[in-house]
């Protein structure tokens, strides 16, 4: 017996006999000669049945039916892809036990988002859905080829914490033996501590967001890639380094994913080799010029804003991405420095992917004194649960900062998906924890 092979590989085996094994995608009767398509993780390959017998073997087997077949591969110009195999023989691996929950051998599924959901761990063979987290998987890759080749080292930083210390979002807290714990809400403190170790570092990881959000672009457990850059001048080298991981992850997909991004019709970003940046307060007055809406004074941007500009991006600049940069103080954590020229205004920024927020970052403080100030500013009144963060700041700490991507975030809006949901493998919010 051959040893097995994908079925993206038949057609290198032209004249041989061959074995593959996959899932019974469809078998199409047509009376004579019949037609079963079999799928593994790399795609389909046709089989043909043209004898009684080779039917038989398939009687009563329903789709999704583990097979292996082996049979002789055959060039056909009228077959999908050119190939096919003939003269088959059948080894059921696995049987499907009761009717199927959704249907799989359609180009499309058209579902409501909760019954898929419901039904994840079988409708995520679907090829659409496979070739969406293998995207997801590409954008992972990127990002980590990109900064490794950058000189960064990578990190995995607990997702158990002391303290729920870290400010702009609620936190989940759970049982740790005999004492109350949190799910880390992202590894900041952790990455910036490791700025002293490794100088640049990135993580990618799960973060948790106890924040009770309804919308379609907030889930409460998401995968965040995180970079920290030390010796920087200001966010401008964070906002440097982030333009060329976009560029490398953009074009780790093009390269090493081209199936799937043929599969899924993604229409590539533009992205020029300078992405685009407006000051915070300029923003405003730009929505308000071009929209009529007086946003100015609020410490945020509105969903709706943040689509405007990016319209105004790229209509204007040919980009669909775009920096915002100075956000209020007011509206950024404690650990963030202040832009020297208007302490009102901070070194940081949030970067836009076709209208909606993909990246916050900038520049943290690095001096063990205004991280003091900067906690009595905010209220902090007990530091307790700060002394080891702020240990790291007595010992001598560059100027540094860095920035968080949200990777389904990322696959949302690189495939215009209408819900983060649909990016997200196993999506858990207000109502969802299960599968």
């Amino acid at each position: 017996m051959p040893d097995r092979i994908y079925t993206s590989e038949v057609g290198q085996h032209i004249g041989e006999r061959v074995q593959v094994a996959g899932w019974l995608h469809t078998l199409r009767r047509l009376g004579g000669i019949n037609f079963l398509v079999l799928r593994d993780v790399r795609g389909t390959v046709q089989i043909v049945l043209d004898t009684p017998e080779a039917l038989q073997a398939l009687a009563g087997l329903s789709p999704e039916t583990v097979l292996s077949v082996e049979g002789d591969a055959v060039a056909e110009a009228q077959a999908p892809g050119g190939i096919e195999i003939r003269n088959p023989a059948f080894t059921v691996l696995s049987p499907v036990r009761d009717p199927l929950p959704l249907t799989l051998n359609k180009p499309v599924m058209k579902l409501n988002l909760p019954v898929f959901l419901d039904h994840a761990v079988v409708g995520l063979r679907h090829p659409s859905k496979r070739a969406l987290f293998r995207l997801s998987a590409g954008v992972m890759g990127g990002f980590r080829a990109t900064l490794n080749q950058a000189g960064f080292t990578e990190i995995q930083t607990p997702k158990l914490v002391e303290s729920a210390t870290e400010g702009g979002a609620n936190v989940f807290a759970v049982q740790y033996f005999d004492r109350k714990a949190y799910l880390a809400q992202s590894p900041q403190f952790y990455k910036q501590i490791m700025v002293g170790i490794f100088e640049r570092v990135f993580e990618v990881g799960p973060v948790f967001r106890a924040e009770p959000h309804d919308t379609v672009r907030h889930i409460n457990e998401y995968v965040s890639l995180d970079a920290e850059i030390g010796f920087i001048r200001d966010h401008h080298d964070v906002m440097a380094i982030l333009t060329r991981v976009i560029w490398g992850v953009l074009e780790h997909l093009q390269t090493a994913y081209a199936p799937e991004m043929a599969l899924l019709k993604v229409k590539l970003p533009v992205i020029p080799e300078e992405i685009p940046n407006i000051y915070f307060p300029e923003a405003q007055e730009l929505i308000l010029a071009l929209h009529g809406e007086d946003a100015r004074g609020e410490p945020d941007l509105a969903p709706q804003h943040e689509r405007w500009l990016g319209e105004w991006a790229k209509e204007k600049h040919g980009s669909d991405f775009l920096f915002v940069t100075g956000y209020p103080m007011s509206k950024r954590p404690f650990y963030t420095h202040p832009n020297p020229a208007d302490p009102r205004y901070s070194n940081s920024f949030d970067l836009l992917f076709r209208g909606t927020e993909l990246v916050t970052g900038g520049q943290r403080l690095h001096l063990y004194q205004d991280y003091l100030d900067a906690a009595a500013r905010a209220g902090y009144k007990d530091l307790k649960a700060f002394e080891t963060y702020f240990e790291t700041f007595k010992y001598g700490m560059p100027p540094h900062g860095g920035f968080a991507i949200g990777l389904e975030r990322f696959i949302m809006q690189l495939l215009g998906l209408d819900n983060i949901r649909l990016a997200t493998l196993f999506p858990r919010d207000l109502t969802r924890l299960a599968p």
